[in-house]
């Protein structure tokens, strides 16, 4: 069977083009080998489910242990309707698991189940399970956020813990390692059962020890993988270059460094070549950027779903404000548990540049439906003749806009939106030809940079809001320096100028910056 790069589910290593993750695997080991228990939160599609099932085939392979890997997936609401259900569905889930493997205690757990009425009946029947196996019985419960917004589930995570504490004591016996997988820690999952304040930190997981695995790829990680890739199909590629890019656009999110890689592979890749150029990598960028699925629809409904979580993402993306990070602000470590932040040196950070890029995309898009930009922005006015973009023209005509469409509540909204109606203006414009990504500077300058490639040339353009010509004279320099770690000798300013002096408003001019002995021509626009 043909490898592939996977996105969906578990990864096997004989199916799937895979990273190197022996040494997260070994640090997981160490806890279950101190009788630990945790539970894996992690965002959607980060590797959670392929982790246990690694770990589950490492502790087969161990006579010391007996494994137990099930899954809350799919398991419904009625079995929650009382601890009866619960616990009898429960201990058929495991009888299941165990038949293949050890036929007497699935046969054992089967006739149990009848007896079993409630929770207390269930901590009976793991102590005599624990005592007849004479292993170490590590039992992983994968997507225990799936069907855990009841109460109950909370009781039955009050059993268990009550079991360890009473083990730990040499007053019972239970499992030796309990694994939880899921979005949600227990805190969080606590909070969409009983949202009040008085029970916030009351968790029946208190038990659980501190899971500081990090599941993102390094650099070298995704070098591992894409090591899997040349061996098992003799592609031609820069290891070292497409790690690194890899890693710059995702952070090392799992889906996105794998999705990335697939589209390489399957869409962009020359099969009788076999040969993965470096410009591949913006094309796949490009391409994932376009596409609907289902990792992005839940960053975006988690932004939508969170007024409070909506205003941080967009002070942070769009204004460049530098948030503390703090795990007692619930927004913050809501939106980090869900993968959209990331605690960046002490800083809250949009995970990684493809969710940014997204976030931008999808915020200047309602821009866009919700003005006239339609009139103004026809691409075909700014393509010269030889194809390139005319970035003068494209600044002149966004000037008019703004002068026609913004004039009386110019300061009040562009404070907040103008470096979005900029992102629609120009995004029809360069969409299926060129790609646009843009990086945020804090600090009192609150530069935007758009960086757009567009027919193999690149532009640079600095967005700011006018703040004094002490910062102009400053921002002059540092786009300069910018045109000059990309060799460019053109770069342009878009300036929101909030004075009320009419001939300042509405001015374009070039102006000539001189950097290591280079000269680089500016053109400025004020809006």
């Amino acid at each position: 069977m043909e490898k592939e790069f996977n996105i969906t589910g578990t990864c096997i290593p004989n199916m799937h083009y895979m990273v190197d993750i022996t040494s997260k695997l070994s640090d997981t080991i160490n806890l279950i080998n101190k009788g630990k228990y945790f539970i894996i939160n992690r965002p959607r599609q980060y590797g959670k489910t392929t982790t246990l099932y690694l770990l589950n085939k490492q502790l087969k392979n161990n006579e010391e242990y007996l494994p137990i890997k099930i899954s809350f997936e799919g398991i419904g609401d009625v079995v929650f309707e009382d601890e009866e259900s619960f616990s009898k569905t429960f201990l058929k889930i495991i009888s299941k698991n165990l038949s293949l493997k050890d036929e007497k205690l699935s046969l054992f757990l089967d006739e149990e189940r009848d007896t079993v009425k409630d929770l207390s009946d269930l901590s009976s029947v793991i102590t005599k399970l624990i005592t007849k196996a004479d292993k170490k019985v590590v039992i992983m419960i994968d997507e225990v956020d799936k069907s855990s917004n009841n109460q109950l589930f909370l009781s039955f995570l009050g059993m268990l813990r009550n079991k360890y504490l009473l083990r730990n004591e040499g007053e019972d016996i239970t499992f030796h390692s309990v694994i939880l997988a899921g979005v949600h820690d227990i805190k969080s999952l606590k909070l969409r059962i009983r949202p009040d304040d008085d029970h916030k930190y009351n968790s029946p997981w208190n038990i659980a020890s501190d899971f500081d695995v990090d599941m993102s790829f390094s650099v070298d990680e995704i070098g591992t993988m894409l090591d899997d890739y040349v061996q098992n199909k003799g592609v031609n590629l820069d290891k070292s270059y497409f790690s690194e890019k890899l890693y710059f656009y995702t952070s090392g999110y799992p889906f996105l460094v794998s999705k990335l890689c697939k589209i390489i592979d399957e869409k962009i890749m020359i099969e009788t070549k076999l040969k993965w150029e470096e410009a591949y990598m913006d094309m796949a960028v490009k391409l994932l950027l376009t596409e609907s699925n289902t990792n992005f629809d839940s960053l975006i409904k988690n932004i939508e779903n969170n007024k409070e979580l909506k205003e941080l993402v967009k002070k942070i993306i769009l204004d460049g404000y530098e948030i503390t990070y703090n795990q007692d602000n619930f927004i913050i470590t809501i939106a980090i548990m869900y993968g959209i932040f990331k605690n960046n040196a002490g800083k809250v950070k949009i995970h990684n540049r493809i969710y940014e890029q997204r976030i931008y995309n999808y915020m200047s898009s309602l821009i866009e439906t919700a003005s006239n930009l339609g009139f103004y922005n026809e691409r075909a006015k700014f393509i010269n003749a030889n194809g390139d973009l005319n970035i003068k023209k494209i600044l002149i005509k966004f000037k008019e806009f703004m002068k026609h469409e913004y004039s009386e509540r110019r300061e009040a909204f562009l404070e907040d939106d103008g470096r979005l109606v900029f992102l629609a203006f120009i995004s029809p414009i360069i969409n299926g030809t060129g790609f646009a990504f843009k990086e945020v500077k804090g600090g009192d300058e609150k530069r935007f940079d758009i960086v757009i490639t567009y027919n193999k040339n690149m532009y640079i353009i600095e967005l700011k809001i006018w703040r004094g010509e002490e910062y102009h004279k400053k921002g002059l320099i540092q786009l300069g320096e910018y045109l000059e770690q990309y060799s460019l000798s053109e770069g342009y300013l878009l300036i929101f100028d909030f004075r009320k002096t009419e001939n300042v408003s509405g001015e374009m001019s070039v102006i000539d910056v001189e950097v290591s002995g280079n000269s680089k021509e500016i053109t400025e626009v004020y809006c």
